[in-house]
């Protein structure tokens, strides 16, 4: 993916067309001057200034057109135009905040075939960091995964070439390639003094987004690694089964969103919906207030009313968060893990016709609570680390870690305003004090294949187990108000 954990609508609103018209006009002329010369159109935008800030942007527009015409005239090498002026576009989206990029046409194709759940390539969710490609997660049974690649791996080289000075949506499009096809990536690994080369060959990734068994026969676990097209029927199908094989002896369920980098916001909101009856799950502002929108929760719980637990980390972002907080917020699910990554913002896909599509941030969203999450991220209800703290590791970067990320609104001006709190717990005296936060010495290392090594998933079922003890009625069903 060419940036973290994008929520991402696929339309944009009338009134975005319309701008989106307006960008498509000035596209064209830039396009057409680098076909008939030095001439490039723009000197003419001038006769059109009615005020200073219009001629200020149209001077501006002019030293554009200048500074092209320097480099296809004075450059070392002869230049493609077209490749000059869509980097000069993605330099401009670039620079407002780490979401917003161009994508010319193969890579809009390339992310519609993606967010249906199905692309070619390698298996990896990447950031950019100091130039160099940083792998946020491995998608589960691919390629990447298969090979050892890690979270927190920086790829320096891909077949021997630097990735220094390449865009990350550069990157990405030299990882992906047909099928049967390989490709070798040097990586600088924490902990390990010389680079990590890694051979891997590219296949059909079909990522499983949700993965799920039954922990001892009474709890339900259910994995969401990405949020696309397919993931809320995936989701219903693995809870229809796991209730079937169960045999009505469930005590909770397990919601596991860590390292889930986000997705689709649609699927985001269905997910969310499956659990709860009523009430918002998540709103947007936007510029313009008549852009706000919300969205609310329809009758019918999936789970029937199983007491939950959602799982987040640092790499739990976005589309993730909104499910989390919306969770959280009604008091459907305890959030267990560590704070997650604080994307609380909104990328709209604009087609330009014939030449791709910009990706736009253009609204924040915010949580039930009204909780805005850009640059803070969710805290969990009960805090619960993976491994023992160690003041040498390398912290993960987090979403406000990133260069020009969007501030949270909340931080902004001398009016900002508090930001809202979730409603308290309302559990059994002492339940949550039981939690170990951080595994015992001798623990063994965590082994993602051997889940009696994740510490947060084993502290997870345990807390369900007793709550489920702890509540009056039977087992199988808990009662909702100890959870709403």
């Amino acid at each position: 993916m060419p940036s973290v954990g994008n929520v991402t609508e696929q339309t944009a609103p009338q009134g975005r067309a319309r701008r989106l018209g307006m960008l498509g006009a000035v596209g064209a002329a830039f396009f057409a001057g680098a076909v008939i010369g030095p001439v490039i159109a723009i000197p003419t935008f001038q006769a059109w200034a009615q005020d200073g800030g219009r001629a200020e942007t149209y001077r501006l527009l002019n030293l554009f057109g200048d500074v092209f015409e320097r480099i296809r005239a004075e450059y070392v090498e002869p230049v493609n135009d077209r490749d000059v002026i869509e980097s000069a576009i993605n330099g401009m989206l670039q620079g407002l905040d780490p979401h917003s990029s161009y994508m010319n046409p193969r890579s809009f194709r390339d992310m519609q075939v993606q967010t249906r759940g199905e692309f070619g390539g390698l298996g990896i969710e990447v950031t950019q960091e100091n130039g160099y490609v940083k792998v946020i997660s491995p998608i589960d049974d691919t390629p990447a995964a298969r090979a050892g690649v890690r979270p927190g791996d920086l790829i320096t080289h891909l077949n021997g070439q630097s990735t220094q000075g390449l865009s990350l949506q550069e990157a990405v499009e030299q990882m992906r390639g047909e099928r049967g096809s390989q490709i070798r990536l040097t990586i600088r690994r924490e902990g390990e003094r010389q680079p990590v080369e890694i051979s891997l060959t590219r296949d059909v990734i079909r990522p499983q987004v949700a993965r799920f068994r039954l922990e001892g026969n009474d709890v339900a676990y259910v994995r969401l690694s990405a949020f696309n097209e397919q993931t809320e029927a995936a989701l219903r199908r693995a809870i229809s089964t796991m209730r079937q094989q169960a045999g009505g002896s469930l005590r909770g369920l397990i919601l596991d969103l860590r390292n889930n980098p986000g997705g689709l916001l649609d699927q985001a909101v269905q997910v969310a919906d499956d659990f709860l009856d009523q009430g918002e799950i998540v709103s947007t502002r936007a510029r313009r207030s008549e852009d706000a929108q919300r969205w609310n929760a329809r009758s019918g719980d999936i789970a029937q009313g199983l007491p939950m637990v959602v799982l987040i980390n640092s790499g739990s972002a976005s589309a993730s968060e909104i499910v989390a907080g919306a969770l959280q917020d009604h008091r459907r699910a305890v959030v267990m893990g560590v704070k997650s990554f604080g994307k609380g913002s909104v990328q709209t896909v604009m087609p330009i016709p014939g030449n791709g599509a910009i990706r736009l941030t253009t609204a924040r969203y915010y949580t039930p609570s009204g909780r805005s999450i850009q640059a803070t991220g969710i805290e969990p209800d009960i805090e619960v680390l993976a491994t023992r703290p160690d003041p040498n590791a390398q912290q993960r970067d987090r979403e406000a870690d990133l260069r020009r990320a969007l501030r949270n609104d909340g931080e902004r001006g001398a009016t900002a305003q508090p930001q809202p709190t979730p409603p308290p717990l309302n559990l059994p005296q002492g339940l949550a004090d039981r939690v170990a936060r951080v595994p015992a010495e001798n623990a063994p290392t965590f082994d993602p294949t051997k889940p009696e090594t994740d510490h947060q998933l084993q502290q997870a079922i345990q807390f369900l187990r007793n709550l489920a003890s702890a509540q009056s009625g039977t087992p199988g069903q808990p009662q909702r108000r100890a959870q709403r």
